[in-house]
């Protein structure tokens, strides 16, 4: 299966409940991928998938968020995706232990958490953010990667002190998939 055919699977698999912004956006994506066989791709210019991860400790109540090295902001790790990722899942986790350092992260079960739509220069224009959460292991040590100018564990409670709406928005359904999870 190609990551494209993958790409649309998980959008037609992934529901957001109540939330109509995002099953309208999941729309867009797939629209965008129905239009442009190399919307999985950089070179798309009219926007492309990417795909991301948001590195959390749940038993210390933490994420780990990178300083980016072009946009200086704090983010969640990720970026775009490769030839060789099998799965929009597989390059969420390639580029979230790629930029943190931490190997041993998996993936919160259940699919991608949200979904986050931002403009890009041109030639691009847009990613469509393809957005997961991984689990670190208990002792995880970070490392900082080329694409980091810092690396830096956040309480949850600070995390919308430091980043922008759509770390905090990531945050938020993040938590809601956790308690969802140990939910009898």
């Amino acid at each position: 299966m190609s990551l494209h055919d993958d790409a649309v699977l998980v959008l037609k698999s992934c529901t957001s409940g109540d939330d109509t912004a995002q099953d309208d956006l999941r729309q867009v994506y797939l629209d965008h991928l129905a239009q442009h066989p190399d919307g999985m791709w950089k070179a798309c210019e009219a926007g492309h998938l990417t795909a991301s991860a948001l590195v959390i400790d749940a038993e210390r109540g933490r994420v780990l968020l990178t300083l980016h090295r072009k946009l200086q902001m704090w983010l969640q790790m990720g970026g775009h995706c490769e030839p060789q990722d099998a799965s929009l899942a597989a390059a969420a986790l390639r580029e979230a232990t790629e930029e943190s350092g931490i190997e041993g992260l998996t993936l919160l079960p259940g699919g991608p958490v949200r979904l986050d739509r931002h403009p890009i220069p041109a030639p691009c224009n847009w990613h469509l953010d393809v957005q997961y959460a991984a689990l670190a292991p208990a002792g995880a040590t970070e490392q900082i990667s080329d694409e980091s100018l810092d690396l830096r564990w956040y309480a949850y409670e600070e995390v919308a002190a430091v980043a922008d709406t759509s770390v905090v928005r990531l945050l938020e359904g993040t938590l809601a998939a956790l308690e969802e999870r140990h939910r009898p």
